[in-house]
């Protein structure tokens, strides 16, 4: 394959963005924490509609661009068939976005919104019981999925149909951009965009790492700790370094499936030896709930009692998810060669949502049963230990809780080594001048970037300054919700100057 030449005028600022911002929110984390928090609850408060309006906005967009007639236009040329197959295109399009997220998420959510749930409903009621997992089924489903799917279309057709020849947010931009995608407003962009997703993962390791930590101490009877944090990340850089070493065909492919089948064996012995008519009638009221207040749930700011959950989580989840969809999209576009637009944007909705709602339904469910029957007080665990400490209980109410436990533990690495690898894949791709449709970034830049998150996640460990770094990059989504505005009218702009093309697509694929 051709490896393509370093585009410097993008590696060198984010190289020093991503060292010098780190360095300056490590220094001075004591005062810049509150600073940071102060500044996303402000973003919280102030911008909720604007979030909420852009996350419906972008719904109906794609609910448009999936039914109406652009639906069939070929993302490549009209003789061009799919890379890959249908089950590896969608594990590693699930595996990328949702990492040890819905691992973590799954079990440990639906207790906060029993304990603290929306609309004034009274915590630890039954009816805050029935929306414990249908708010993380709406958190975590279409609307989430619909932040991810925009940018992929757009990027995919810049890249594949418009023969772009690089994997550039700015090159997404470029139909309302013009000539500026390619001046320093477009550079100014791509490193925003590697800015929001290395602070993205470190979201994604700073949920992942104690996780997995908990498990493993309570397996071998020894203490979490700050060294066994290193070692886990140690070995995390090893996984997805030699995936993303192997390349997108040889390397992430075969983690993702991998990942699919271990992750949906998990679910499936959750379901058998738990309470399984419990779980799936649980989960499907809490997905009729769901659909009835799907609009409710997408507008709604608490204006009124001004109780602060629509802020503290929808426009918090919107706008991380916002903050690495440019990634997602990124890695999505990359693997969706041959494919239409109906097809790239129905199964980013639907697979994506799909995952979400299984893990949410089978854990989420197990997790509430356990609470509800007082088999194990959770929600104590959760206010008085930790969020670990809450996933370490539920895995040890399971039968065979060793084996359930070293099978999460190995899971939780293949997850985060799959967004990882991904990631620095991505990094690479969009600091590197040309990329033929079937070219890759050179392996030593793939793996540079890897390095280079490894030993920022093991040094803000040391420091504690992970956190810090998670709500920055999530701060990086107000200028985001701009370039979703202009990737927007651009894909709308370049549909509508190309449109002898469709109908040559349209001939084409009868």
């Amino acid at each position: 394959m051709n490896h393509s030449r370093v585009e410097k005028s993008i590696f060198w600022p984010s190289l020093l963005l991503v060292v010098a911002v780190t360095l300056v929110l490590v220094i001075y984390r004591e005062s810049a924490g509150p600073i940071v928090e102060n500044m996303m609850t402000e973003l919280t408060f102030r911008m909720d509609w604007a979030f909420e309006f852009l996350t419906i906005g972008l719904f109906v967009i794609l609910v448009w661009l999936m039914t109406g007639r652009y639906g069939r236009v070929k993302l490549g040329s009209v003789e061009e068939q799919p890379e890959f197959s249908r089950f590896s295109w969608g594990g590693m399009l699930f595996c990328a976005s949702m990492g040890t997220s819905i691992m973590f998420w799954s079990i440990v959510e639906p207790l906060y919104y029993y304990t603290g749930p929306p609309f004034g409903i009274e915590g630890g009621s039954t009816e805050a019981a029935e929306y414990a997992v249908s708010y993380g089924l709406f958190h975590w489903g279409i609307s989430a999925w619909a932040l991810y799917a925009l940018p992929a279309v757009v990027m995919a057709y810049s890249f594949f149909v418009r023969k772009n020849s690089s994997l550039k947010i700015s090159a997404a931009c470029e139909g309302v951009l013009g000539k500026h995608a390619d001046g320093l407003l477009g550079k100014a962009i791509d490193v925003l965009v590697i800015w929001s997703m290395i602070g993205g993962l470190g979201t994604s390791l700073g949920l992942g790492v104690p996780m997995v930590a908990a498990v493993l101490g309570d397996l071998f009877g020894i203490e979490p700790s700050l060294w066994l944090n290193v070692v886990i990340i140690v070995i995390w850089t090893f996984i997805f370094s030699s995936s993303a070493y192997l390349g997108l065909y040889k390397g992430i492919r075969k983690l993702s499936d991998w990942n699919v089948y271990m992750a949906l064996g998990l679910a499936l012995f959750v379901i058998i030896v738990g309470p399984t008519l419990f779980i799936l009638s649980y989960f499907t009221n809490s997905l009729g709930l769901m659909l009835d207040d799907f609009m409710k749930m997408s507008l709604y700011t608490d204006p009124i009692s001004q109780g602060g959950f629509p802020q503290a989580w929808t426009v918090f989840y919107w706008a991380w998810f916002a903050a690495t969809a440019p990634f997602i999209g990124i890695f999505v576009a990359r693997i969706s060669k041959g494919r239409t637009i109906r097809e790239l944007v129905s199964n980013v909705l639907l697979w994506g949502s799909l995952g979400s709602w299984i893990y949410f339904g089978v854990f989420g469910g197990y997790a509430m049963d356990l609470e509800l029957t007082e088999k194990i007080n959770l929600t104590h665990i959760l206010m008085n230990e930790s969020e670990p400490a809450v996933i370490v209980a539920v895995l040890n109410s399971l039968p065979v809780p060793m084996i359930a436990s070293i099978f999460f533990v190995i899971l939780g690495f293949i997850f985060l080594a799959t967004s990882l690898d991904s990631a620095s894949y991505v990094i690479a791709s969009v600091a590197t001048k040309e990329l033929q449709a079937n070219a890759e970034p050179a392996r030593w830049h793939r793996l540079l970037w890897g390095i280079l998150l490894s030993a920022l996640a093991i040094s803000l460990t040391f420091v504690g300054g992970l956190n810090v770094v998670q709500t920055s990059s999530v701060l990086v989504s107000v200028p985001i919700l701009i370039m979703y505005v202009l990737m927007a009218v651009s894909l709308i702009k370049w549909l509508q100057q190309d449109e002898h093309l469709h109908v040559h697509v349209k001939k084409g694929s009868k």
